[in-house]
């Protein structure tokens, strides 16, 4: 299995690979390859900052010899007109790797934007605001990174770091105490020591979970926030507890003061607008 760091490297390759192919012609053919620059960020919008640190090894990756400046670091509360870096090197350097620095960077802090604002809505309750694996392919260690650089939390990652029985595994399992238990016989005989979650849709699947045990949290699909508040009541602290589907910011709360633990927010990553910035040459 690859490392954060290790899937971080193939992306910048690949995505390097894809936008520059034989070479990028329009600089080759008017920017001497001696020219030396220099370019700043420049932020266009109020916004929470992600993205800086990967911004760094895209840098590093393409030209080892460019020096970057940082002055706001990730998670800092940026201003429309503020700097927050310049970068330093061959002015070939710098053009060819400004599109994939602020693709990046756009991307992440518009969702360490849009988790800030979750995390703001749920303030003065216990409840916190999970991502998703409705994430771009490719991007989602950087995507999961903008997500608590915003505040919020990661649900399971992959497939791998965690156990989610989602209503298709309980379906072709048999039922809910089908599922959960093949699961324990599978953990055992693998050797494996990961959570388990199960998904219920209805107050008969909830009280089955409840009935088999042997599971960290509940996730509540599509409940309602008087059959959420419902349900919160008859689990008594026995599991965790997650809401998740077609909950809005403007019902966010509602959900919260149910008492739930966690609601899981696609939104975060999967309808995110970038956040609008620019490298511009400076002297």
């Amino acid at each position: 299995m690859f490392t954060v760091e290790e899937l971080e490297e193939r992306l910048i390759d690949l995505s390097f690979a894809e936008d520059i192919g034989d070479g990028d012609h329009t600089t080759l053919c008017c920017i001497p390859s001696d020219a030396m620059g220099k370019s700043q960020l420049i932020i266009k919008e109020d916004a929470v900052l992600a993205g800086i640190e990967v911004a760094k090894k895209v840098f590093k990756c393409f030209d080892p010899e460019m020096q970057v400046e940082v002055f706001i670091n990730d998670g800092a509360k940026v201003k429309k007109g503020d700097v927050a870096m310049v970068v330093t090197g061959r002015v070939r350097s710098l053009l060819q790797t400004e599109r994939l620095m602020l693709n990046i960077m756009q991307r992440m802090s518009g969702i360490a934007t849009m988790t800030s604002k979750y995390v703001e809505r749920l303030e003065g309750t216990k409840t916190r605001v999970l991502d998703t694996r409705k994430t771009t392919p490719g991007m989602r260690m950087l995507e999961k990174q903008a997500v608590k650089i915003g505040g919020g939390c990661n649900h399971r990652i992959g497939l791998f770091d965690m156990i989610l029985l989602k209503d298709n595994h309980v379906d072709f399992a048999g039922g809910i105490a089908n599922a959960i238990n093949r699961c324990h016989e599978y953990l055992k005989e693998k050797g494996l020591d990961l959570k388990i979650e199960i998904e219920v849709r209805n107050f008969d699947e909830l009280q089955q979970a409840i009935d088999c045990g042997g599971i960290n949290r509940i996730m509540l699909d599509n409940f309602s926030v008087t059959d959420t508040k419902k349900a919160v009541e008859i689990i008594d602290g026995k599991f965790e507890v997650e809401s998740s589907g077609g909950i809005t910011f403007d019902t966010l709360r509602d959900y919260a003061e149910c008492g739930v633990d966690f609601i899981s927010v696609g939104a975060l990553t999967h309808s995110v607008m970038g956040l609008d910035m620019s490298f511009k040459a400076c002297n």
